[in-house]
């Protein structure tokens, strides 16, 4: 595939736009700071500029592209897919006006001008923050765990605002024109070097990670899943949460239960070291299935016990 990914020098995209070219893929960095990367084309495109997304997406992706027949010639777009990612990525990085009109702005453009010219398949970056719980003011617990897709989103903050309503504009824009629209709830993504560097005091306390559900996405588990979502067509318009199989923490799923979850509602009965971010969804329509965990880097501490 052709994919114009935005956003492929961030924490998240430059692991996974690199992971997307060396499956085969042709992939385009739409970025405001460049790449670098041997397998993968820069592109400086300010996503807040309607004008500038346009004619990036109706462009010629590469040189190479010249030799051939002109991509896009009826009018439409030259890449097949798009994964957009770009976005300030949390609260407390801008002025919350800033980061809600960034966002949303950035996101809307990158849907009205791929499924305008044709493009049939976007996937996008959406947040663990949607639910309300990770920048809550105060104490906020889940209605219920594991959390699913259905759980309400109500969330207090500006970031997570404009992923709520990225989420809806995805939709409507499905609805507009039939185009397969998947939103990936991602959550804290850890490179595989932050495994040593920030994963001793997680297991020491597991209370520095219930914002985060006590999960984490492995960023080369966030590439398998991104290239599960670019190969099945035909959903429509879905979210997925994205995490890994187990918990960022030494503490069982019942000791966190206990803990932090006390009064909560348990829908079904979890594994020793199960994540509470749930991924059945993701397992099942998409084939999803990590191959990751902080235990390939660190000593559990609670082995065996």
């Amino acid at each position: 595939m052709r994919i114009f990914f935005t956003g492929g020098s961030g924490k998240a995209g430059h692991h996974v736009a690199p992971y997307l070219a060396s499956r085969g893929h042709q992939v385009t960095n739409a970025d405001l700071t460049p790449l670098r990367h041997p397998d993968v084309t820069d592109l400086r495109v300010d996503l807040t500029d309607a004008g500038q997304v346009y004619s990036a997406l109706a462009g010629t992706p590469t040189t190479a592209d010249l030799d051939g027949p002109a991509p896009g010639r009826s009018g439409g777009s030259a890449y097949d897919a798009v994964v957009h990612f770009a976005a300030i990525p949390s609260m407390l990085i801008a002025p919350d006006a800033t980061t809600f009109a960034t966002n949303i702005s950035a996101h809307y453009n990158v849907l009205e001008a791929a499924t305008r010219l044709g493009v049939r398949k976007v996937v996008f970056a959406s947040s663990e923050t949607t639910y309300g719980i990770c920048f809550a003011q105060g104490e906020r617990k889940p209605l219920y765990v594991p959390v699913d897709e259905e759980h309400p989103v109500v969330p207090e903050d500006s970031y997570a605002m404009s992923k709520v309503a990225g989420e809806v504009v995805a939709r409507s824009f499905h609805a507009r024109t039939g185009a397969d629209v998947y939103g990936l709830r991602i959550n804290n993504v850890i490179e595989p070097h932050e495994y040593a560097e920030k994963f001793p005091p997680f297991l020491a306390d597991p209370s520095l990670r219930r914002r985060n559900f006590f999960a984490y996405i492995d960023t080369r588990d966030l590439g398998q899943l991104t290239l599960r979502a670019l190969e099945t067509d035909g959903l429509g318009f879905e979210i997925f949460n994205v995490a890994n199989a187990d918990l960022s923490v030494a503490a069982t799923t019942r000791e966190i239960i206990d803990t932090f979850y006390e009064g909560v509602e348990v829908r079904r009965e979890m594994g020793r070291n199960e994540t509470f971010y749930s991924i059945d969804k993701a397992r099942d329509l998409l084939g999803y299935a990590p191959e990751h965990s902080w235990r390939d880097v660190l000593a559990d501490p609670r082995a065996g016990a």
